[in-house]
């Protein structure tokens, strides 16, 4: 609640694309994004569109000074964020298909059903392991606990079941994890139970038109650089049920000779996460005016 609002107050360009997102949904997103009940905006299908729009506006007055990428990469929801930025599709087309995902994702599992944890201090193959361990743990074989989210070295995200994610959280202290952390989310993101979101998705996403990327866009799904819009809109859809690779997305941006890193939005999260990927890494961050100002000293 309130991200944002200093720098639409400030910088045309990023009011421009506040309007637009309320235009294109209906309603008044950048008043519920400004001065909303954080209790609304907490619903996924209002905070993902929120999270891409702040996302897009932050980016467009870096644009509009200026300052441009090389490549792109986002972390869920934010890589629509960098596909607006490499023109793959337009912002209005994005902003709607993005509060649909929410939409449809919230809706795949019930409220209370599904849930999501932290492990730090575990490599890959146990974290997997242990999730591979934990429906046998609750005496229910069909329930699911998977790895979605590996975003740097020790912290990994796992999905599924609450049942299992609890069972799996007990499993990866019992190997050694230093923590491991229940997260407050409203459904199981990134994991298999969410693959009727993407069956829905994929049709929502096959209606919008695509368009030549001007830069390529480094895919949370298979952490490879894509080229051609048509490859990225079916990489979205697989995203909705698949683990995250954000810590080989960056890895693979440092081999092709990325030096500087922009991370746009509200927080400083994956600053963090690229700088225990990359200790030297030079990471920029523009979350809010005072932000903007300085990076655009810096990069300008």
């Amino acid at each position: 609640m309130g991200m944002g609002l200093d720098v639409a107050e400030r910088y045309p360009a990023a009011r421009g694309v506040f309007d637009a997102a309320d235009e294109a949904l209906g309603f008044g997103l950048s008043e519920m994004i400004f001065h909303g009940d954080g209790a609304e905006l907490n619903l996924t299908e209002n905070t993902q569109p929120a999270l891409l729009t702040t996302c897009a506006a932050l980016s467009a007055v870096l644009v509009a000074n200026g300052v441009g990428p090389d490549a792109a990469a986002g972390l869920s929801v934010g890589e629509y964020a960098a596909h607006v930025l490499s023109g793959t599709f337009g912002f209005t087309d994005a902003v709607r298909a993005v509060r649909k995902r929410g939409a449809f994702m919230q809706g795949e599992v019930p409220v209370g059903e599904g849930g999501m944890a932290a492990i730090f201090g575990l490599d890959p193959e146990t974290v997997e392991w242990c999730c591979n361990q934990a429906p046998a743990r609750t005496g229910d074989a069909s329930l699911v606990a998977e790895p979605a989210n590996f975003n740097c070295p020790g912290q990994i995200v796992i999905s599924g079941h609450t049942g299992a994610v609890g069972a799996a959280c007990e499993i990866c202290k019992e190997k050694g994890a230093k923590r491991a952390v229940p997260l407050a989310v409203s459904a199981p993101f990134h994991c298999s139970l969410m693959r009727g979101a993407a069956d829905k998705l994929e049709a929502e996403l096959s209606a919008i038109r695509l368009n030549a990327m001007r830069v390529p866009v480094y895919s949370n799904v298979t952490a490879e650089r894509v080229t051609d819009a048509s490859v990225a809109a079916g990489l979205l859809v697989r995203q909705v049920a698949s683990p995250v690779r954000w810590e080989q997305c960056v890895r693979n941006m440092l081999a092709a000779g990325v030096s500087r890193f922009v991370e746009v939005g509200p927080g400083k999260v994956l600053a963090g996460f690229i700088r225990k990927i990359d200790v030297g890494a030079e990471v920029v961050n523009v979350f809010d005016a005072a932000s903007m100002e300085n990076a655009l000293a810096r990069l300008v």
